[in-house]
């Protein structure tokens, strides 16, 4: 029971994840209708990538620096499905 409950939080945590990555790349000002939900998701994510932004710095592509520490999450939790689920 606690297994199912463990990989049903590991898969929501999956497509919040997607969801949130998705969102970011659409611009938005203060009154637009997803920028509640962007909100609501940047309370939720920032905590699970504050470690891993700690210690991968974002890979500078000219300008623009690209943040992997979504990426490194989703390995972290595809890692931990595969050992829990």
């Amino acid at each position: 029971m606690l297994t199912l409950l463990i990989c049903k939080w590991l898969d929501l945590a999956v497509w919040v994840v997607l969801i949130w990555v998705v969102l970011s790349w659409i611009p938005t000002t203060a009154g637009h209708p997803l920028q509640s939900a962007k909100d609501v998701l940047n309370r939720v994510m920032n905590p699970m990538l504050r470690p891993f932004r700690n210690f991968i710095p974002p890979l500078r592509m000219g300008t623009v620096g690209v943040d992997l520490s979504p990426l490194a999450l989703l390995v972290t939790v595809f890692i931990l499905e595969g050992i829990f689920c």
